[in-house]
């Protein structure tokens, strides 16, 4: 398994800007791809970026434009920048690692909320 602390959530006016970061303290296998998913209250969780270990990167639509994210091989580390955001984009953010073997594991969440 693969353990995984995020910081740099936050509160923020809309139009502002955050950065996430996904560290990675643990892991016995390779990581393959990581990503960052969100959760609103009373929604399901869904897809924010993803990047693979080769640099490819997918975005949800809804941040396209707004939302980068990056990966620091070297410290194992995954970034989330942030910007123009928005109220709808409040959530808490999970970072998420699938590894060579196939295992999938999960950050414990970082609250992000964007007032209006």
């Amino acid at each position: 398994q693969v353990q995984l602390v995020e910081s740099g959530g936050g509160l923020v006016q809309a139009g502002g800007s955050l950065r996430l970061s996904c560290a990675v303290s643990r892991t016995f296998f390779s990581i393959i791809a990581m990503g960052w998913y969100r959760q609103a209250p009373g929604k399901q969780r869904e897809l924010v970026a993803t990047i693979t270990s080769g640099g490819s990167t997918n975005y949800a639509d809804s941040v396209k434009g707004r939302f980068t994210i990056s990966r620091n091989g070297a410290k194992k580390t995954q970034y989330l920048q942030m910007n123009s955001l928005k109220p709808e984009d409040t959530a808490v953010y999970y970072c998420k690692a699938d590894t060579s073997r196939g295992t999938v594991s999960w950050g414990q969440g970082t609250q992000v909320t964007v007032s209006s």
